[in-house]
Order: structure tokens, then sequence, then C-alpha cells
């Protein structure tokens, strides 16, 4: 793990370089051999592996998109098509030589057996996350004994972005299930030898729960998704509860606006915890891996700081593909340079970035790693919306949420998109739920978020509709759904 302190501050052109030549290596020697997505995807464009030796040359590579994993008719199991999957013949033929002289002693000094396991170890797949669905089908991403040993070593890094020091006391809020956040926070835990206790979150100890944990514990940190932190910290405060131990609060799984973040450290301050920093993290299950802000003022953010040895991401037009320079707004692109199992190549994630990517050393923490810009929103989250007879209308949702989670006197909410009456062929309406938080005049609220709305997005809502705190927590499923119901498209599919 020693690494990360001399390549975190590297000078750009030696990262670059670091990027270059193991994006050659692991096109060479790892996915063009033993992909059968990629081999055929780079037949069937006439890309041969050693037209591919710098990070530029990737644009001769088509973009890989979330509907290549899904299942069809001719290929009802496609995504194990991404698994790197060797055979006797395929190591042979294109393994480096010094590895192939590497594993023929092994095998003269230990035996066949020992050379099995040994590869076995790095390419048999023995776990795996999926994503949550925001395609129809979630897709699985294998990792072998390899890839768990890359996500320690992003859980490490992760915690030392964060400025965490070696007393890390954590809680871990996060939903126990087959995805990313979960398993990310935990191998962080073991990787950088810190006490953490994994409760599940809501589901499965409930918040009362988690709360008595957290009071038993005095965790220095707690790591969840913001909507049920935020959750949690509210019935906490509302007990009286004291959270003066509390150092870091780590969010993941969902974007954290900085208003959001005042906005919680403000309800901790009020519980003992005066000088909380509060971090961002962003990962993606066909990444395997996340990445984190450093410690800044609670209105700023550093960027989410990555990690050029393990990939390389570019900011491309979302409609015309073209790369974007540094600081440009656009979609998110990832390649991976050190994976096995699932591995993706010039995959789009759907994430559009405000403010592109940053190649300058961090302002705060002075690592030179490429940093992403953490104004991301989901692009399925720019809905056409048809609000008069006339024509459809592109609205971005994700202004809505940043409204919302930002504004103090609401508690909850969730926004709806259904069709006028129920019947499909009339308008789309939109509909916003919230509670409200004591001491807050609801119709003052109401009228003042009307007009913020409107101001951001050039859209009025149908109504605002004003519910009790327990039925909007049945309504965003807070503590039975892994992701909370914020955004809810009711109109026929």
């Amino acid at each position: 793990m020693n690494d990360w302190k001399r390549l975190s501050f590297l000078p750009q052109k030696e990262l670059r370089d670091l990027q270059n030549r193991k994006l050659r290596h692991f096109i060479s020697y790892q996915l063009y051999p033993f992909s059968t997505y990629y081999r055929n995807l780079f037949d069937t464009h006439k890309i041969k592996p050693r037209y591919i030796r710098t990070v530029e040359d990737l644009r001769i590579i088509p973009f890989t998109k979330k509907d290549d994993f899904l299942s069809t008719k001719e290929n009802p199991s496609r995504f194990l098509d991404f698994i790197l999957k060797p055979d006797e013949a395929s190591l042979k033929k294109y393994l480096p030589k010094n590895k192939l002289l590497s594993l023929a002693l092994a095998k003269a000094l230990k035996g066949k057996e020992y050379v099995k396991g040994r590869l076995e170890k790095e390419y048999r797949p023995i776990f795996l996350t999926a994503t949550t669905g925001t395609t129809d089908q979630p897709v699985s991403f294998l990792y072998t004994n390899y890839d768990i040993e890359n996500l320690k070593i992003s859980g490490y890094r992760l915690l030392d972005v964060f400025g965490a020091g070696k007393d890390v006391r954590a809680v871990n809020l996060f939903p126990y299930a087959p995805h990313l956040a979960f398993w990310q926070t935990v191998l962080a835990g073991f990787a950088y030898n810190a006490f953490l206790l994994s409760t599940g979150g809501g589901k499965v100890m409930g918040t009362q729960g988690n709360i008595d944990s957290i009071l038993k514990v005095k965790p220095n940190m707690i790591i969840g998704v913001p909507s049920y932190l935020y959750h949690l910290v509210r019935c906490a405060r509302v007990s009286a509860k004291n959270f003066g131990f509390l150092q870091k609060v780590i969010l993941g799984a969902s974007a954290v606006p900085s208003g959001f973040k005042e906005k919680l450290s403000q309800m901790l301050a009020e519980m003992g915890a005066e000088q909380v920093y509060i971090f961002g993290t962003y990962g993606f299950t066909e990444a395997k891996s996340a990445w984190g802000e450093c410690p800044t003022p609670i209105n700023v953010s550093s960027g989410y700081h990555t990690y050029p040895d393990k990939e390389i991401f570019e900011i491309i037009d979302p409609e015309t593909g073209e790369v974007k320079k540094e600081g440009e707004d656009g979609e998110l692109v990832y390649t991976s340079l050190d994976a096995r199992g699932s591995a993706v190549v010039r995959y789009r994630t759907g994430d559009l970035v405000k403010g592109g990517m940053l190649y300058s050393p961090c302002p705060y923490c002075k690592r030179t790693v490429p940093r992403i810009s953490s104004g991301i929103y989901r692009a399925f989250n720019i809905k056409n919306l048809q609000l008069s007879k006339v024509k459809g209308t592109l609205v971005n949702l994700n202004s809505f949420s940043t409204i919302l989670e930002a504004e103090k006197g609401i508690e909850e909410w969730q926004v709806e998109i259904r069709k006028k009456d129920n019947d499909p062929y009339e308008v789309d309406e939109v509909l916003i739920y919230i509670s409200v938080a004591g001491g807050y005049d609801s119709r003052k609220l109401t009228e003042e978020l009307r007009h913020k709305i409107l101001s951001a997005t050039e859209v009025t809502p149908n109504e605002i509709i004003v519910l009790p705190h327990d039925e909007m927590l049945t309504r965003v499923e807070m503590e039975i759904s892994h992701k909370v119901k914020r955004l809810v498209d009711k109109r026929p599919k």
C-alpha cells in the first residue's frame, strides 16, 4: 500500500507515462487475449492490440455501453463475455515471456497443482457485485482474488485521501447487499487495519438499532447513503443524543450537493459534533472501485481523487463522442488498466460531469492524481416531459434533487411524474411530496420552493404536497429499499 504515498504526488508527465505503459500491457496481454467481447470487437473493427500505444489511441476503440451487457435471445449470459477467461493454449500464446518463464520455474520447483492454484487466484471468479437496476436488468460484475486485492487497495487509498488517522473507529451503514459501496467499505477497513462495524443499514437493524450501536462504539467515522444517514441523524437529534465523538462522515451511492453537506453539518453541530468533515465519494459497479474527496471547508469540493495506475478516465461529448479538454463538461468514460474477472474499456458511464477532469495538483492536499469534478449527475434523470399538447420539454430532474436536498426546512422529499388523470394520451404532471421540519411555515416554504424550482428548471410543479414525516418515510421506502425512492416516473412505459 505504501506505493500510493509516492504515486499520488508524481508529476503529471510521469503519471501519464505510467498509464501509457500499463495500457499497452493490459490491452496486449490481458484484454485482447482473454476477453471474448473485446477480442470480437477488435477483430470486427480491424484493431490490432499494437495500435494502442498511448491514452490518446483509445479513441480508435468503440465505446462500451450498459446495453452491451444485457441478455439477448441469442446470448442470454452476455455479461460473461466480459470476463477474462484464459485457457492453457491462450496463456502460452499471449503471456509475456518473463511470466511464462516464472510459471515454468514454479512448476518445476513446486509442481503443476501449485501453478494451477496460482492462475486460479488470478483468473477464477469468486465474488460478484451487481448494478442496482437503472436498466431493466441488473448486471453482475465478477471479481477474482486479484480484483479483491485491488478493492482493498482502493479502500486503503480512499481512507488515506480522507485523512483518516491510525485510530479509525467506523460504523458502516450501507445496506448489506452484493453492491460495491458495502464491500468497498468492508475491505477498506481490512486494508487500513481499522475497526469497522458493518450494521447492514436500516433494513437489518432498524434505525434505533443503528443509533444504539453508534452510541456504544462512539465512532470517529460514519459511512453510509446520504438519505439514510440524514434520517438516522435526525432521529438521534430528536432523542437528544450526543454525537460529539464524530469527526468524519463519508457519503456514497448517490450525489452529495454542497447544500446537503451544510444541512447535515448544522444538525451534527447541534448534537455536539462541531468540527466534522463531510466527504462525498463516487463509484460504480463496472469499475469495481470508488474514489473520494480530500478534507476541505464544508461548502467546497476538492473533486474525486483517482488512481492513475488502475484506470483511465475520459470526458466526452455525449452526442458526438469527441474527447473533451481538461475542465470541460461531458460524459465520463472509464477504462480499466488492471482488472481481472469482468473488465471494461471505454465504458460510457452515463454520468455527466460539470467541470470534467482536473489534472492540476489538488489545491487542498497537493496530490497530483487526476480528479473528477464533483458536479456529477445521471443522464437518465434528464426526462422528456410532455408538459403541453404542443411539444416535449427536456427537464433535468437532478436540479430538483439539488434544491430539495439543500432546503433546511425539508426533512424528506420525493418527485413524481405521472400522466394527467392517468390518461396515457394526456400531458405529464410533476408532483413534489415533502415533509416539513418543525418551526417552518409550510405555506411559505412551498411558495419559495415553487419559485426556486421554476428558476432552476423553467418548470413549475403542478402540486407541492406536504405530508406527515412518517408517511413520507413510507413513501420513499426509507428502511426497506436499498435505494431511497426520490425520483419516481409513473408514466406508462
